[in-house]
Parts: C-alpha cells; structure tokens; sequence
C-alpha cells in the first residue's frame, strides 16, 4: 500500500520490462476481435499450470473505523458483499472471497494529530499502547469484526501484513519514516517487532484463526517520508534482519504461520536493479544462496516472491512483458508468485486502452480489473491474487479506482467515518467476483486459446480437483459480441451456468440450455462459465 492512493497528481509511471514469451496464450496485440458466429476456443486440461490459493482484499484502512462504529445491518451487509458464497434466485449475494488481509497497525490512530497524518482514515491503530507500550488486544476492534467475519463465511486464507513497526520502536517515533532507504526501525527493536508480531498470530490462533502467511514488510523500495500513511523503506540486508528474527519467534512459539516476502510495490522492482540494487533484484537477493541476504533456508520462510502490480499495468505490452519476467524469474529461484496489492493508480495508461479518469466510466474502470488480473493470472502465473482497499470513500472524483465497496458517512463522503452511514457494492466489486466466487483454492489453471484474441478479447480457464467442474472467465472489451464455444479436450459437458457483469448486470446468472451452444460475450462486459463435467 503505498502513499499514492487518494492524492492526485503524484503519480509516476514504471519503468517497462522487456517482451518474453510467457506460460499463456500468445496475443497478437493488434489482432481484431473476431466477429460474432460462434468463435472456437479451445481448452486442454492436460496443460495445467499454478494452482490457485486464494482471492483476497485488504481490511486498510476503513475496516477499522466501520467494524467498530457503524450499525450492524451495514458491517453485516459490508461482509456478506465481501465474503458470502450464496446465489440466490440467480443473483450472488457476495463476490466470496477466499482471502483477507489483516493490517497490523503501526498506532497513529492512538497518537491522533500528534501523527502528523492528517487524514484521520489513513491512521491505523496497534495493539501496542505508543505511551505506555503496554498490549491490549481488544484494540483494532473493527478490523477484528470484519476477520471474525470472514473466518465464519468461510474464507479460507489469511495474511497479516504490517506497513511500519510499531511507532513504539521506530526510530522517530512516528509510523512514516525520515529515514529515506532505510528501515524506520531501531536497531535494538528488530527482535522485539518480530516478538510482536509472532504474538498478534498467537492470539488470533487461540480465538480459533490461524494465519497463513505474517507479511513484515511492504513496499521497501518507496522511502515513505511524506506523512500520508504508514511506512517504512527497507533494504534487502534489513529485511534478512527482521526475518532472521521473526523466524526465531515464530518458531519459539510453534506456530505455523509462514513468513511472506517482501510486497513489492512493483514487479520490476523483484527483478530489476535499476540504480537502487540494495531494495530492488528482489528474488536475486533473498532468495540466491550464494547472496549475504539469502533467507530461503530458513524453516518459516514461504517459498513465495510477492509483489504488485502498480507501475507496469498502462498498456497491454507492459502487463504481459512485465509479469512473464516476474513468472521466469520466479520460477528459475522455485518460488510461486503471489500478487498481493492493486488498485488503478497509476496514470500512465495508454489512451488507445483506457479513455482516462475523467471520462471513465465506472465500469470502464471495472473492466480494468480484469486485465490486470487475467495478465497477472495467465503471464505471472499467480496463485493468488489481491485487492488494496476493500472498503473507501468515494472522494476527490476517483470513482471506483481504489474501492470494492463504497461507503458513505453520514455527512457524507468527506464526513466522519466513525458515523454510520451506508455503502453500495459498485462494478469493480462484481467483477472481481467474476474470478474470486467461481475459482476456488485448489484449482489449476489450464490452457485456454481463443481463436482471434487480442487485448480487448482473453480468457482463463480453471478445473476443479476432482475435475468435475470447469470455470472460464472470458473478458470483451471490443464494440463486438463474442460467441465462445468451448472445445474440452478429454472431458463432456453434463451443463453450463453462466455469470455476466456489465452496465447493467452484477454476475447475473442464466443456464445455457444446450451444452453445444455458443456462450454470449456481449461487448464491455466480463462473462463467468461454469461448465459442469460429466
């Protein structure tokens, strides 16, 4: 999560990877998208590729202030959009999420002003009283509402991530940094933080969560000096430090919980050196053995690289050469890919793909999302994949870019948030859905060629583990229907549902009636198939 979400103008384009080839279908990037008439596509479930874990979103920042002070009806209406797997009458309840990201704040919310972060949202509370360093897990009570929720909708993965040491050990006592490149951490508190936060995973243990994955750092290559949120830079050898340590507690403590490295805030940045070789080449430093900065023997440690996909998402050659590199790269050190933070931020988007803020749709913005996902799914080669912020205002004209769900105080969108109010499930929230409630952890992507795709036509395939069920998701961003008939190699269609989201439907169901019919993909709308196998 970085400083860049809500402030206008501040905003810088990444750095492009160069082209490779990459573990997709290949895509003529200005082939035409075919007309309509019953396109082939064609599905081999011997090609299987990443096994896919989880769907997830963040609870940063509003959870907090929602779960603890906004009437029932709308935190329980909030987590059923969120986490709910039901369809009723042929309309999900929810997008079902298979993932949550708890943020383990810094406590600036306990400092108030003296934070220095003036947007009251943006400060995030710790269960580490700043005055008197004393624990009190009652604290982040909201938060825990919303993780509370989850657990009992069923969502199946959970990440504890942290944005800054507690303010408590930081070097300036506050939950940004003035340190530049390096970490805002006292040298003498790196055991003390990972103490910390191996403790926070042990007493959701005992209230019956368990963490998969404790995230210690985020977005080591920003340098965090502006107060807008929490953060710290980090250097590679200070994050071998800190995981050094919080190996040892984590294991002190018998927990399972794995250490997941290091939230990149690009995907350049875990390959690429770039001027600052001491936080970026990511998977080179903490994952080589002959580099000072290896942790990849160390027992807690996932073999896992994450990373973002801010930066390199503004045309369609640079999400798919990016991502291959980030797929090579990953896999010549063993390591799975999690992509684990995204919203559109950037603003370097070409104009032939996107028409620009202030002419986008809310839908425009939704469809999106589903680029950057199929892109980080079909050439990263991801096993699971993240939203930023679940919850958000809607302010200074952003729309949907940085929300699942929209949430209204009741004064309004730039009112107090600790004051109940309402919140609406908008198009950036059904799309995701169109991946998150159908493809469930345990499935494997398999190879889908569409005859004609193009960047305004793709589509991703997944297969159950017992292999009985198959999703598709098929994304048209053309001015023309696209009729997709899926040939299965080695498996007979029994029946098909299908799950359409555009201007006006949110994953509105039909049944195909005949199992050999073209599925319509009408133009600007993202479809789900669920072909049920005999």
């Amino acid at each position: 999560m970085s400083i860049k979400q809500m402030i206008s103008g501040m905003l810088l384009a990444a750095a492009i990877a160069a082209c490779n080839k990459a573990p997709a279908p290949t895509i003529a990037e200005n082939t035409k998208t075919p007309s309509d008439g019953g396109e082939k596509v064609i599905i081999d479930l011997a090609k299987k590729y990443q096994t896919i874990e989880s769907f997830a979103a963040s609870d940063c920042w509003f959870a907090q202030y929602i779960g603890s002070k906004w009437t029932e009806s709308e935190r329980e209406g909030i987590a059923k959009l969120l986490f709910s797997k039901q369809v009723n009458n042929g309309q999900p309840e929810g997008i079902g999420l298979s993932g949550w990201r708890f943020n383990l704040g810094g406590g600036t919310a306990q400092q108030g002003a003296a934070s220095d972060i003036t947007d009251v949202s943006r400060r995030a509370e710790s269960f580490i009283d700043p005055a008197s360093g004393t624990i009190d897990w009652s604290r982040q009570a909201g938060q825990q509402y919303f993780l509370e929720k989850a657990k009992g909708y069923g969502c199946e993965q959970f990440v504890m991530f942290s944005n800054t040491p507690p303010v408590n050990y930081t070097r300036n006592g506050k939950g940004y940094s003035q340190m530049g490149a390096y970490a805002n951490l006292k040298d003498d508190h790196y055991d003390d933080f990972a103490q910390y936060m191996a403790s926070a995973i042990e007493y959701f243990k005992n209230k019956g969560i368990n963490f998969d994955y404790v995230s210690p750092v985020n977005e080591p290559q920003y340098n965090w000096n502006e107060a807008g949120q929490e953060g710290s830079g980090w250097q590679n050898s200070e994050i071998k430090k800190l995981t050094v340590e919080l190996d040892k507690a984590i294991e002190n403590k018998g927990l399972s919980t794995k250490i997941l490295l290091a939230e990149a805030a690009a995907w350049n940045h875990v390959y690429e050196t770039d001027g600052d070789a001491g936080r970026k080449n990511v998977i080179s430093s903490l994952f080589t053995q002959s580099s000072p900065n290896y942790i990849g023997n160390l027992k807690n440690v996932a073999p896992v690289i994450a990373g973002h996909s801010y930066w390199t998402d503004g045309t369609w050659q640079s999400l798919v050469s990016t991502r291959t590199k980030v797929n090579q790269s990953a896999k010549e050190a063993g390591l799975k890919v999690y992509q684990t933070e995204w919203s559109m931020l950037g603003d370097g988007y070409d104009a032939s793909e996107f028409p620009g803020f202030g002419n986008a749709s809310y839908m425009d913005i939704a469809l999106y999302i589903s680029k950057v996902i199929h892109a980080d799914l079909a050439y990263a080669n991801a096993s699971s994949w993240s939203y930023w912020t679940a919850l958000a205002t809607e302010r200074w004209n952003h729309k949907n870019r940085f929300l699942l769900i929209k949430v209204t105080p009741a004064g309004g969108d730039y009112g107090d948030i600790t004051q109940s109010g309402t919140h609406a499930a908008t198009k950036t929230l059904w799309v995701l859905g169109n991946y998150s409630l159908f493809i469930r952890p345990g499935y494997n992507r398999v190879d889908l060629q569409i005859d004609g795709a193009s960047k305004e036509l793709f589509g991703s395939a997944f297969i159950s583990p017992d292999s009985k069920k198959l999703v598709a998701v098929y994304t048209n961003l053309s001015s023309r229907q696209f009729d997709a008939k899926a040939l299965i190699g080695g498996a007979e269609i029994a029946s098909i549902k299908a799950y359409t989201t555009n201007t006006s439907q949110d994953m509105a169901e039909r049944t195909i009636s005949e199992v050999t019919s073209s599925i319509p993909v009408n133009p600007n709308s993202v479809v789900t198939v669920v072909y049920n196998l005999k």
